[in-house]
């Protein structure tokens, strides 16, 4: 948990997890990267509010938080991005909007968190 004063103060909650993932590059541009590689990424979500939710003092049920991240990381997990989205340069940069907008998915459908969320993967 994370107190900012800045802006007024807001309260970040972290959750991570990691994936394995293999893919290639389709560009000359990334090198030796255009030929088949795994890369491990560790995957970082913060979720970020100016309040706590008033009744049980948090930004979001950090369980709730960890079985989301959980559930998208598992579409992702041990797969060949070749083959999950065809065409692509799934570089780590496509790969943090895909985990965003797939958590924002399920926040959106169980509407248990308002705020705003971040992505980082290493």
């Amino acid at each position: 948990m994370v107190y900012s004063s800045q802006d007024g103060g807001t309260f970040s909650l972290g959750v991570r997890d990691s994936i394995m993932i293999a893919h290639s590059f389709h560009s000359d541009k990334f090198g030796p990267a255009t030929q088949m590689h795994g890369a491990t990424y560790t995957v970082d979500v913060d979720f970020v509010s100016e309040s706590f939710e008033e009744d049980v003092n948090w930004v979001i049920d950090i369980g709730i938080a960890s079985d989301l991240l959980s559930r998208v990381l598992q579409r992702y997990n041990f797969q060949n991005l070749n083959e999950v989205f065809p065409g692509e340069n799934t570089t780590t940069e496509f790969m943090c909007r895909v985990i965003h907008k797939d958590l924002q998915s399920l926040l959106n459908d169980q509407k248990c968190f308002t705020g705003k969320m971040s992505v980082k993967l290493h």
